[in-house]
């Protein structure tokens, strides 16, 4: 007779987390950054919407990038290279803190001019090769985006 042991985890042992897909753009050694209405710098992507569970990710990539840098933008991307864990505090009733795990792909501009959603004030390309990303970015953002540079720009 064969045995098997079973571990309950207590429910309050696990963690929600949102999913987002987050896109390191790129064009000619600079790289895309956005400032959001709330003041926070962030990158071109965002969470999955609940409606999306069985699309692929690349149509939630191209649906997050035509909501925030418009719709006449050419890239190309390939795979997620990054993982990040952010936490933050959501600007609704009760200012909840929520965390987000995405996936970051690298990006690479093609054509077109980027127009920033209404939910965007403020828009910069930097020089990935002198930009200093602790000056915009905190938390899991900043990891993420400091990995990227290392990751993807080594050598």
């Amino acid at each position: 007779c064969d045995k098997y042991l079973i571990i309950l985890m207590p429910s309050n042992e696990k963690d929600t987390y949102f999913v987002a897909v987050k896109v390191f753009l790129e064009k000619g050694g600079k790289l895309l950054i956005f400032k959001d209405n709330f003041g926070d710098w962030d990158l071109p992507g965002g969470r999955i919407k609940k409606d999306e569970f069985e699309t692929p990710l690349p149509q939630i990539v191209a649906r997050k990038m035509k909501e925030e840098i418009g719709e006449n933008v050419s890239y190309s991307i390939g795979e997620p290279i990054i993982f990040m864990r952010h936490e933050r505090v959501e600007a609704v009733q009760g200012n909840p803190t929520v965390r987000i795990f995405a996936l970051g792909y690298k990006g690479q501009w093609q054509s077109g001019d980027i127009i920033l959603s209404p939910r965007h004030t403020d828009m910069k390309w930097v020089d990935i090769k002198t930009f200093k990303p602790e000056e915009y970015f905190t938390g899991g953002w900043l990891k993420g985006v400091k990995d990227y540079i290392v990751l993807a720009h080594s050598g």
